[in-house]
């Protein structure tokens, strides 16, 4: 399974930005796939993860600002990120756990990460 983000880039402060992650390879259904993001010196942290029927959790911290969604039939999960702040900044990586995918791995999987940095 490998998992193709994009979409980083430079934004100012209260802008936006889109991210998306595709994935392929042998599975037939991901239930869940997520977004974290690691800032410098920081740990990776949960941004915001959907289910296969829609159902979304977000931190805190970007929630009313960040939207997750998916597209099942093109295997692909979005970010869209509205007033962006420059705490937002960070590397950010798309995810799928193994264990909700059928079929079924120990392996989680990871995308190779895409910068957002957000400007004052």
């Amino acid at each position: 399974v490998q998992l193709q983000a994009s979409g980083g880039g430079l934004v100012p402060a209260g802008g936006s930005l889109s991210l998306s992650c595709v994935a392929s390879g042998r599975f037939s259904v991901i239930n869940l796939m997520g977004w974290y993001r690691q800032a410098p010196g920081k740990q990776r942290k949960l941004v915001a993860h959907i289910s296969r029927d829609g159902s979304t959790n977000y931190a805190d911290s970007v929630e009313g600002r960040f939207t997750i969604s998916r597209d099942n039939a093109m295997r692909t999960v979005y970010l869209r990120m509205d007033s962006l702040k420059p705490e937002d900044t960070a590397v950010y990586y798309c995810n799928a756990p193994g264990r909700t995918m059928i079929p079924s791995s120990a392996t989680d999987y990871w995308g190779q990460g895409t910068l957002v940095t957000v400007s004052s």
